[in-house]
């Protein structure tokens, strides 16, 4: 019995490596991802800028409007 309780405590501290190197890898992704959603909605401002612009500029008042 004393080499199943060794199994099991080499299972337990293989994943809790496996938890923590993986942690970071986390991290790292999470951030890119917050860059290309920030990068994203840059340019999502940039064209409904452009295009307000636009609107206003053609807006042309008719009658009691």
């Amino acid at each position: 019995m004393p080499s199943a309780e060794r199994k099991q405590e080499r299972r337990k501290k293989t994943s809790e490596t496996e938890e923590t190197q993986s942690a970071p890898s986390l991290n790292e992704k999470s951030e890119e991802i917050k860059e290309d959603l920030d990068k994203i909605l840059d340019e999502i401002d940039e064209i409904l800028e452009e295009d307000s612009e636009e609107f206003v500029e053609n807006y042309v008042q008719r009658g009691g409007q």
